[in-house]
């Protein structure tokens, strides 16, 4: 039934696909950015639900500082199984190709965003509910992992020598407009909805979004995927799948220096998102709404920062950018505290200058580090580094940020953001070392 219904949505990628003759890089750039910002969007509507749905919904018992660190805890098995999701679809891809491999990890990265929009809460069916939600955020992690095309290799791999850094960027314009999107969608239903009909529905719309969302990023990608030319790239580029075992034994040194080399951008990357979102939502006397507005503005300076990212790296070389960056957030931690603490002036200032350092580093974060893999091993090794790099640097940062930050003061908020930075100028360091 599912490899009959695969080849049929292959049938009709190469059908629209006889329309059309050739790829040209900007297809390739559009595919990557519908698909990051597919991702990103389903990310961004489970942690803004996260810190102001599931606390109440699901963990209704606890206070709501504790009901916030559980659905932390929850929100970071979906990067705990990302790498085992990567084992697993890898195997499909190299039995049964990549669009099986893409079609079977979006539908079930769907299903498993949608089933949220049902999560009956605490009063309904008691602690099941919580058992539930870890249930469909481990689903999406599986399925991210299946959701890597190398579409961004690819797209690298094809930029000019001198334009690289350019190219680099593209895929992480999708983080910034995913957030932009979801904010702007919770913010218009919080802020549209009274908050009985919020709690009792509004929430859930988002997660019917996400699902929809999904269905488009499938068929941008298999459109691209399913073109003769394309495949030719991917098999002239090798850009083919590697056993993980294999690829770990051959480059695992280089992944985990990547996964490490941006650890400074994730770090910072949460420290602007979700838990800014959760410690004004938790401590400050600001309607949620208000934030989340805030949330949008800041971002779409994140999206100018990560363009200027590629004019800069092309310049100044991406090492450099990063490196430059991590000090700039190690000095950034130093004062972040106190503007989040400083009223919505301070918290303004607070987003847009954090969100215009981290897109000059997040714009340059995926490249500097997996360029360096042998052609036979780049596909897997580059989603295993995206994997590792997500956990490490991502996975568990809303969770350690707020639980420190609630016991110690937002001070030891800056001090965890400024450990990012310093392991990342170490990886760089390393990095460069194994590289001359």
């Amino acid at each position: 039934m599912m490899t009959s219904s695969i080849a049929a949505v292959e049938r009709d990628g190469r059908l629209v696909n006889a329309r059309h003759h050739g790829i040209n890089p900007g297809e390739i750039a559009i595919g990557v950015i519908i698909g990051r910002t597919s991702e990103f969007f389903d990310f961004f509507v489970y942690a803004i639900a996260s810190v102001i749905v599931f606390p109440k919904l699901v963990f209704p018992y606890v206070d709501p500082l504790t009901g916030t660190l559980w659905s932390f805890a929850i929100f970071a098995l979906a990067f705990v199984a990302r790498p085992i999701g990567t084992f697993i679809f890898m195997a499909i891809d190299e039995n049964y190709g990549r669009s099986a491999k893409l079609t079977i990890a979006l539908f079930l990265l769907g299903i498993s965003t949608v089933a949220l929009a049902f999560l009956p809460g605490y009063e309904s069916i008691g602690v099941a509910a919580a058992w539930l939600l870890a249930l469909s955020r481990i689903g999406q992690g599986v399925a991210l992992g299946g959701t890597w095309d190398g579409l961004a290799s690819l797209l690298a791999m094809n930029a000019p020598e001198n334009r690289r850094g350019w190219y680099a960027m593209i895929p992480q314009l999708g983080a910034p407009i995913g957030l932009i999107v979801a904010s702007g969608l919770f913010a218009y239903m919080v802020n549209s909805l009274s908050a009985e009909d919020f709690f009792a529905w509004g929430w859930r719309y988002p997660f019917f979004v996400a699902f929809a969302i999904n269905v488009v990023a499938l068929f941008s990608r298999l459109r691209l995927v399913q073109t003769p030319e394309f495949e030719r790239l991917f098999v002239n580029r090798e850009l083919q799948p590697a056993p993980v075992v294999e690829t770990l034994q051959v480059e695992g040194k280089r992944v985990v220096i990547g996964a490490f080399a941006p650890l400074a951008s994730f770090a910072l990357f949460h420290m602007v998102t979700v838990f800014p979102l959760s410690w004004i939502f938790l401590n400050a006397n600001q309607e949620t709404g208000v934030f989340l507005v805030i949330e949008v503005i800041a971002a779409a300076f994140g999206v100018l920062a990560i363009v200027a990212s590629g004019y800069i790296a092309d310049r100044v070389g991406r090492r450099t950018l990063l490196g430059t960056c991590a000090a700039a957030i190690a000095v950034f931690s130093g004062f972040a505290p106190m503007l989040l603490d400083g009223g919505k002036v301070g918290e303004l200032v607070f987003m847009v200058l954090g969100f215009v350092i981290l897109g000059l580093s997040f714009g340059q974060s995926s490249g500097s580090v997996a360029s360096g893999f042998s052609q036979q091993y780049r596909y897997t090794g580059s989603a295993m580094t995206s994997d590792l790099a997500w956990l490490f640097g991502a996975g568990f940062a809303p969770f350690v940020a707020l639980f420190l930050s609630s016991h110690f003061g937002l001070i030891a908020s800056g001090l965890y953001l400024l450990s990012g930075a310093v392991c990342t100028l170490v990886a760089l360091k390393i990095n460069k070392t194994l590289s001359s």
